[in-house]
Formats: structure tokens, sequence, C-alpha cells
């Protein structure tokens, strides 16, 4: 089931395994669909801002207050999110912050709250919990959760994109949580190699929960297999992916070193100097992302 949302396609680029490679295939992502002539915003919910010391934007993360971190815990300053927009040549970016270290607290302080708000003469908890915020209220939060913040980040976004990339955090908490309930449509990268598999099982396991929390749906919309090479094990990883994944795709990306260049320049393989053959994979997955959402016209 595909959401149905009148605004910008929304895509989570999510696995908690770290070293899959995850920022780079989502980078190249919205590199493809910048280059089929869509119009991109990629969104860094990583603390550590991976994404954005790639796309070369290492002075947004140091920025001062206020930050993507503000955006996504205060609701009085949810449209501040265009003023942390910067341009870059491919796409636009919400760069982030360092000031996102503190969001996973902050998340969950806004979810118990959600949680208490539900319950009767709770006045003494929630006062408890309002000290130990840094930017949350009582006021802020409704719905028996607080895993929409980001997702209502966006509701203030006054230009209007035809794609919202989301690179999730390398780990499962209430970043990566609010992260999946804001896109609703997840792209999974895993490198072929045996220890990938725990790390999906996981999120299949973490986002079905999720489902049944917030009763949504979430769309897998496909897999990549990253930096794939010529070994047993690699071959085994596939067949085991495509198992796992039947019905959806599982696009192989090689591993290329120009892929690791082109990230270190700040940019995607296809604003890069080196052609890399890897563009075509990456204009599958967009071709494919067009299809799936009726984005149908090729504009470039």
């Amino acid at each position: 089931m595909i959401r149905d949302d009148s605004g910008p396609t929304k895509v989570c680029v999510t696995n908690a395994k770290g070293g899959t490679g995850k920022t780079t295939i989502a980078i190249n992502i919205a590199g493809a669909l910048n280059e089929r002539g869509e119009d991109v915003l990629f969104v860094d919910v990583d603390p550590q801002g991976n994404a954005t010391e790639g796309l070369g934007m290492l002075d947004a993360y140091d920025a001062a207050p206020p930050s993507f971190f503000d955006v996504l815990t205060d609701s009085d300053r949810r449209s501040v999110i265009n003023d942390l927009i910067v341009e870059h040549d491919e796409m636009d970016v919400l760069p982030s912050n360092l000031d996102l270290l503190h969001a996973e607290q902050e998340l969950t302080i806004a979810h118990l709250m959600a949680k208490l708000k539900e319950r009767s003469d709770q006045s003494a908890g929630l006062e408890a919990l309002s000290s130990l915020a840094i930017n949350v209220s009582p006021e802020n939060v409704s719905g028996g959760h607080a895993l929409d913040m980001l997702d209502k980040a966006f509701d203030a976004l006054d230009h209007e994109y035809d794609y919202i990339i989301v690179d999730s955090p390398p780990f499962y908490g209430r970043l990566t949580e609010s992260s999946i309930f804001a896109a609703q449509n997840i792209i999974v990268p895993a490198l072929t190699e045996a220890s990938s598999e725990r790390a999906i099982e996981l999120l299949i396991d973490q986002t079905a929960a999720l489902e049944d929390l917030l009763d949504i749906r979430v769309n897998t919309v496909g897999a990549v297999a990253n930096r794939v090479e010529q070994t047993n094990e690699d071959q085994t990883m596939i067949e085991w992916l495509n198992e796992v994944f039947a019905g959806q795709p599982v696009w192989e990306v090689r591993k290329r070193v120009a892929l690791q260049r082109a990230f270190s320049a700040g940019k995607s393989i296809f604003a890069y100097e080196q052609s890399v053959d890897m563009e075509a994979v990456f204009l599958e997955i967009a071709d494919e992302l067009d299809r799936a959402f009726e984005h149908t016209e090729v504009k470039a």
C-alpha cells in the first residue's frame, strides 16, 4: 500500500546497523532523482551528521541555535525549518546539527508526556518530565505518542518538493521511529555479509511493532545490496535478501572507489567528474520511485 499523501513523496533510507553505506546510498538516490529533474529535499536526521559532512556543510552542523533540534522539538519554532535549508547544486539539504545529540532524550520525554496525558491525574508526572526537557512541554504533544514531530516539521515547509529523502540514524530509537513515521516509505541498504541478517530482521520486527503502535502501514520500496563483490558470501546474501524482500526489488551496488570519492567531494556520482557504472543502478531506483509514486514524467 502506498501512503496517500498530497505533499511530497517521503522516503526514509534506514538500517540500524552502522557501516552499511546508508548515507552514500541516500545521497545517490537523491542525486538520481535530481538527474531525472525532480526537486529534492535531503534531510540528515543522523546526529553524527555524516551526510551533512559528506555534502560539504560542516558549518551548518556546528551552527548556533536555532537548529534542526529546535525545529524538531519546539512546536513554536517549526517554521525555522525554512531558514535552515541549505542549497546544494543537486538538492536542497536540511543539515544535521550537533544539538541533535540531545534529540533521543528529548523525544523520549515527549513520548512519555503523550502517554501520561492519556491518563487522569498525572499532573505531577508531567511536571517532573517538563523539568527534564529542553524544549518539549505537555502542550506540544497529543495523540498518545510523540513520534509525529518530524512529520509536523515537514508540514511547515514553504517550498513544494517532489521528494523528501530522509537519512535516518544508524541505530534504532526515537529519531529513527520518527523518520519512519514521517516517511512511511523505506529503502533498506545492506552489506552482502552474514552480519547484516540480524540487523534486517530486527528492522522488520521493529517496523511491524511501529505499525501496530501507530496504526500505520510502512511501505518497503526495496532493498539495496551495497558494496557487492564476486564472492560466495555475497551471492548467498543477495539470494537471502531476495527471499526476505520477495515482491520488492533488490538493487545491487558494486563496490566502487568512485562512490567514496564522490562522497568526499561533497556530491553524488551524478555530479562527480568521473563516470561511474553504478549510475545506472541509482537511476533504476529513481525510476522505480517515480513509477511507484506516479511521478511519470521525466523532467530532465
